[in-house]
């Protein structure tokens, strides 16, 4: 089975040791994303600028595997604060629209670089 190590230029360097995504046969395993921008390499300022952000930066690793959000069979969502949850939940249904993957959501300490959202994901080609 073909294993392939996927970065795009057009989403932000990953903070760490990981590749944006691992393309594993017709499966796509995402890291998980941040609200950073990936011109300035900073987060958004409140939560739901992040939560856009974290998506955009999502669709552009999406876009370099010829994939959408419709290719997303599963999310795991992190936040810092479950107050969050609501605010988070309109975001992430204006990008996913109809389609829903499934998805867990949790509650972290803390997040990378002081963040408050991150999330996730696994696609099907």
């Amino acid at each position: 089975m073909t294993k392939n190590m996927i970065n795009t230029k057009q989403a932000p360097a990953a903070v760490g040791p990981y590749s944006h995504a691992v393309l594993v046969g017709n499966q796509a395993f995402i890291s998980g994303q941040l609200g950073l921008d990936p011109t300035s390499g900073k987060l958004q300022a409140s939560v739901t600028m992040q939560a856009k952000q974290a998506f955009d930066n999502l669709k552009e690793i999406l876009l370099e595997m010829d994939l959408s959000f419709s290719d997303i069979v599963k999310t795991t969502v992190f936040l810092t604060d479950m107050t969050d949850f609501a605010a988070v939940n309109e975001v992430y249904a204006d990008y996913f629209g109809e389609w829903k993957p499934a998805r867990s959501c949790f509650v972290v300490k803390e997040l990378p670089l002081g963040g408050s959202f991150e999330i996730e994901a696994i696609a099907m080609k």
